[in-house]
């Protein structure tokens, strides 16, 4: 026979079983070491963030793809990719599994920008060994293939302000045409703070470059990397470690430009990809509204 003090000692030890139950499940998923792939893009500009079994290998145009302990990858897709994308994924008893990607087509923009400087719409031949140095220094810096996982954790605007250009339009300069736009151009003050996006680690730091002035780019990992454009002031060194939300730099007018505004873009080693995807839900709602509130 339960005795009405063996009812309450039960009830509270029950009591208790629960709270703790509900610690558990409310504890974040990164508490346990895991973590939830942010949701892929697929769309030319966008973004593939996949799971394999640990242990396997993936194979995309026909080069192996750095996958985490975990089983996670990352694939990038540039403006005029293809619709139908596949990789291969092979386990390690051998087997091996096709899988298909089915990408969404973005409209591109025609753009039309005045009051560039001659010397930028056509550079004179005196320059051209300087430019083409200069973009194989970038090209290097995004070539970087690295474990770092914060590729895998999400992006944070970099500054706050209206959209003035955006990934992938067709750009005139004054009149004359030339390559697409690949990064989202948020307009601001002279001077304003620019915030790394993520976790990373400076590959190009120069205050210089011919067309887009002060420049920085950061790796996050897997062939992902961001670059930061047109700046005034360059705060950090090639090889310097960042946390997401670090002062990077500040906003301005060098290189080839018509105002004060940030250039932000994406890679994924030799792809260039669109920042809106990148940010998701908030990417589209900054375009919706042509303004970004960081």
């Amino acid at each position: 026979m339960v005795t009405r003090l063996g009812k309450i000692r039960f009830g509270l030890f029950a009591g208790v079983l629960f709270l703790c139950a509900c610690f558990f499940f409310l504890l974040p998923v990164s508490v346990f070491g895991a973590t939830q792939l942010p949701r892929s893009q697929l769309i030319q500009g966008g973004i593939y963030y996949g799971q394999v079994t640990p242990g396997s290998k993936v194979i995309y145009h026909n080069k192996n793809v750095r996958v985490s302990g975990k089983g996670y990858f990352v694939l990038g897709f540039g403006r005029d990719v293809g619709l139908v994308q596949t990789y291969t994924i092979v386990k390690s008893s051998g087997e091996k599994q096709t899988v298909t990607l089915r990408l969404l087509p973005q409209k591109y923009q025609i753009q039309y920008v005045k009051g560039v400087a001659k010397k930028y719409v056509s550079p004179p031949e005196s320059i051209w060994q300087r430019i083409q140095r200069e973009n194989r220094q970038v090209s290097i810096a995004r070539m970087h293939d690295t474990s770092f996982d914060s590729v895998f954790n999400g992006f944070g605007w970099p500054v706050a302000g209206p959209v003035t250009g955006v990934y992938g339009s067709q750009r005139y300069f004054n009149g004359e045409p030339r390559r697409p736009h690949y990064g989202l151009d948020i307009a601001a003050k002279t001077g304003t703070d620019v915030h790394a996006t993520a976790d990373g680690i400076v590959r190009l730091s120069n205050s210089a470059l011919y067309f887009s002035g002060g420049t920085i780019i950061i790796d996050h990992g897997y062939g992902l990397s961001s670059s930061y454009l047109h700046l005034s002031k360059v705060f950090v060194k090639k090889g310097q470690k960042l946390k997401q939300g670090d002062v990077i730099g500040q906003v301005g007018a060098t290189g080839r430009v018509t105002g004060a505004h940030l250039d932000w873009r994406f890679n994924w080693f030799d792809q260039r990809l669109d920042p809106v995807a990148l940010m998701g839900k908030e990417g589209r709602k900054a375009i919706n509204k042509r303004l970004v509130v960081r």
